[in-house]
């Protein structure tokens, strides 16, 4: 993110970005649906109604605090939980109420990463990622040959006749992802994949979960609590909380123009926020100066709005901080600035330019002159 500040040259973007422009998910077909979908254990309602399409070749990326209900879905859509109503379609084939057996061939379409690898440490890495094609009775040539093509594929050619124990958490991490694209599924579930690495090794097995994503075209579900990691790689975004979807759309748009309180505060450490001595001072009351806060989105991140806000209301306004971010190829801005509460005519002004330029304007409220 570019940041500035009172002391720093001004950013630019400019506005006027047609809503799923570059959405992903606005094409291809559902390679999962679930519809109306709620699991309870006893007194807890673990999935609440819950509604949500993965569109082929996408990557959908769930996040919610811990408890929030990530892990209960994910079970539903391998078969390992069975919802108490609604359906759960994998392909188009719906796998609610189905039997193991049946479940079988639906499970060979998808694959899981986990977040703990759950690797056999007496199992070489080319016999960890063989496991599953073993099981399904592919010839050993054929093994061989494809388990080839997947250490290529993760990076870790040179790693085969290697155990666990002598692979970083990375590595080992990758050799979960090779494993689980084995049967070549149509569908890569990643539960919570990269909450055990440090954030250098998080960004490289994003890189090749995205580079997956182009290269495979294979769709991908995320789950995660980490929204930096939806950040990186996922097209949309849906926010779970206490069972429920409580918002969901294009990462770039959720990111704009957040609407639940929790997708806020999850938000908190990737957005600008008000420097620590003045939100410390903030009161409703109105005195000295009026902050606002101001979000952008727009395609365009070479523009000049921030330089055309100044020259077009002189002295009106005073810039405290912001930010420019780029996601999905779209600009998301924000920054806060101070109006005199005195002068009712000037803040006037400001706001009706700002709403002219489509800005998302919110006043958090008034700070006592210093004098």
């Amino acid at each position: 993110m570019t940041v500035f500040s009172e002391a720093a040259a001004p950013g630019a973007v400019m506005r006027g970005v047609a809503e799923g422009a570059q959405d992903v998910a606005a094409a291809g077909d559902s390679v999962v649906r679930l519809q109306n979908v709620s699991r309870r254990f006893g007194q807890t309602q673990a999935l609440k109604a819950v509604s949500l399409r993965v569109r082929k070749g996408e990557i959908l990326g769930i996040i919610g605090r811990s408890g929030a209900g990530k892990s209960t879905l994910i079970r539903c859509l391998n078969g390992l939980e069975q919802p108490d109503e609604g359906v759960i379609e994998i392909e188009g084939q719906r796998i609610t109420g189905l039997s193991e057996k049946q479940l079988q061939k639906v499970r060979s379409r998808v694959g899981m990463v986990f977040q703990h690898f759950n690797l056999l440490s007496a199992k070489t890495v080319a016999q960890n990622v063989a496991l599953p094609l073993k099981i399904a009775g592919m010839p050993k040539a054929q093994r061989a040959q494809r388990v080839a093509e997947l250490l290529e594929l993760v990076g870790l050619a040179d790693k085969a006749h290697h155990y666990p124990a002598a692979l970083s958490g990375g590595q080992k991490q990758r050799v979960g992802i090779a494993r689980a694209l084995a049967a070549s599924p149509a569908l890569l579930l990643c539960d919570e994949a990269t909450s055990a690495l440090d954030p250098e090794t998080t960004r490289s097995i994003l890189a090749l979960l995205k580079s997956l994503n182009q290269r495979l075209g294979i769709t991908i579900l995320l789950i995660t609590h980490e929204m930096e990691v939806i950040k990186s790689v996922a097209h949309r975004v849906a926010v779970i909380d206490a069972g429920e979807i409580i918002e969901q759309g294009p990462v770039w748009q959720v990111f704009a123009h957040p609407q639940a309180a929790l997708t806020r505060t999850l938000l908190r450490g990737l957005l600008p926020q008000l420097p620590d001595y003045l939100a410390a001072r903030l009161s409703q009351q109105k005195q000295g100066e009026a902050i606002y806060s101001v979000h952008f989105a727009g395609q365009e991140a070479q523009g000049e709005l921030l330089t055309r806000f100044a020259c077009a209301l002189p002295g009106a306004f005073r810039l405290i901080q912001g930010g420019i971010d780029h996601i999905q190829h779209y600009a998301v801005v924000r920054f806060f600035i101070a109006i005199p509460a005195s002068n009712s005519a000037d803040e006037q002004r400001v706001l009706a330019w700002l709403h002219q330029q489509q800005a998302q304007v919110e006043k958090v409220g008034y700070v006592a002159s210093d004098d």
